[in-house]
């Protein structure tokens, strides 16, 4: 039923993004890649194709890259638009290209696919006879965008195609997610891609995929990728932060009337008849939650389908109670006037260091921390001398387990003071969040003191 639908709805998968939208191709020709050791690469007008070192072109030649060169076929000029992607030269009739850089592969000429090796000519002929099916009128050409750039902000690779307006209204989309259905919004991608940061795929090589993107559509999009951890990551919203603060002329963006489509929807197995697979995480779905944008699956959207069911992360900070008592039994006393220690227990990110500088450090306790001690002898060692010092301790350490804690019982009790526990009650979820965010927020300042450094 879904595969029928998708046909349906004449949705079709591009560089692995799928789009609704018509495309009319040239029938009456067609554009063959011919090599010397027999291999015949079909090239589609105006569909950009990625070639090297593979079964397809018979070449395993390792200083071939998979990904060695870039072809764009233009029947009306009869004519391969050839761009270098991998790093040892291809060449067009002798002549070196350089990564990055372009030629045209006509008839008659000769691409050396790499190291004045692997010669590929150009056939372009006559398909088939004319005939009345062929009377639906061609797709305009692809013009050429002079405006488009690309941007690198820290972590975040953005795209801007030129033409693009600037709207009150945006439609997002997730990189897998589907194309959109009408022109009425500014259409913006959202991606994390940490393949680039892994060294798993080069930016040159994503960067062609967007380009290839824009060719086909003939639309102009933004897109933004996120390509490290951080603060533009999705659910992370700093890639819609930086859409409204800095790449929409200035536009205030109206929420209520934009939405975000994306396929990690936080689904579970077998949440439709042939979808066996869960979804790989929940992101898409908390990234328009964080923004407060309406959500679609693309199933949802395009097709129509009815939601499935979701799970959402067992932490949800929206249900936080700000107005919750600060600690329990509400008549104890968070400090004392005589000697004591008192001895943390959470997990880590559970509070524990905001709390006691908050406050307990500020009413004169000795602070003992394994993260700057190094070790629990030398905190235990630490506690011992600021009690024979005559000063109460407060031990900041996770403390999980009775034989942690009862180590400072022990010094406690030789020193003759009490010992007092203050159990961090924030769940494990809860903790996990907050160190995401302890991330991302150092990251923030460590970025804003290098802008003031420069």
């Amino acid at each position: 039923m879904y595969e029928k639908s998708l046909e349906r709805l004449k949705v079709f998968k591009v560089l692995g993004i799928y789009f609704d939208a018509k495309l009319t191709w040239a029938k009456e020709m067609e554009c063959t890649l011919v090599s010397v050791n027999g291999a015949r690469v079909e090239l589609e007008d105006g569909r950009a194709l990625m070639l090297g070192r593979g079964p397809e072109t018979r070449i395993t030649d390792k200083k071939c890259s998979r990904h060695q060169v870039k072809l764009v076929a233009n029947y009306a000029k009869q004519e391969v638009l050839v761009t270098q992607l991998g790093p040892n030269p291809s060449s067009l009739d002798g002549q070196c290209l350089g990564r990055g850089a372009s030629g045209c592969l006509a008839t008659g000429c000769t691409l050396y696919l790499v190291n004045q090796s692997h010669p590929f000519t150009v056939e372009f002929a006559t398909k088939r006879p004319h005939s009345p099916e062929d009377d639906a009128p061609p797709t305009a050409p692809s013009a050429t965008c002079s405006q488009s750039h690309w941007q690198q902000i820290g972590s975040l690779l953005l795209f801007t195609a030129a033409g693009l307006p600037d709207s009150s209204k945006i439609a997002g989309f997730d990189v897998d997610g589907f194309w959109l259905k009408n022109l009425l919004y500014s259409v913006v991608f959202f991606t994390n891609q940490m393949g680039i940061s892994r060294g798993k795929l080069r930016p040159e090589v994503f960067k062609s995929k967007v380009e290839d993107i824009l060719q086909t559509l003939q639309l102009p999009i933004q897109v933004f990728a996120s390509t490290a951890p951080g603060i533009y990551r999705k659910p992370v919203v700093g890639m819609w932060e930086h859409l409204c603060e800095k790449a929409n002329g200035g536009v205030t963006i109206d929420v209520s009337q934009s939405f975000y489509v994306g396929d990690a929807a936080g689904r579970p197995a077998n949440w439709a008849l042939g979808k066996k697979k869960k979804d790989f995480s929940c992101s898409d779905r908390l990234f328009a939650l964080n923004i407060g944008l309406q959500f679609h699956t693309p199933e949802e959207y395009f097709l129509g389908w009815k939601p499935a069911q979701f799970s959402l992360p067992e932490f949800d900070p929206r249900k936080l109670d700000s107005k919750r008592r600060l600690y329990d039994p509400p008549d104890a006393s968070l400090t004392s006037t005589k000697q004591e220690v008192i001895v943390a227990v959470g997990f880590p990110g559970s509070g524990k260091s905001t709390f006691f500088q908050a406050h307990i450090i500020p009413k004169g306790y000795a602070y003992v921390n394994r993260d700057i001690l190094g070790s629990w002898q030398q905190c235990v060692s630490a506690c011992e001398r600021a009690l024979k010092e005559g000063r109460s301790v407060a031990v900041d350490n996770t403390n999980p387990d009775p034989e942690s804690r009862k180590r400072y019982i022990v010094v406690s009790q030789s020193a003759g003071v009490p010992c007092r526990c203050f159990n961090l009650t924030a769940s494990l979820e809860q903790a996990k969040h907050n160190n995401r965010v302890f991330g991302f927020l150092l990251q923030l300042f460590y970025s804003m003191q290098y802008v003031n450094e420069i």
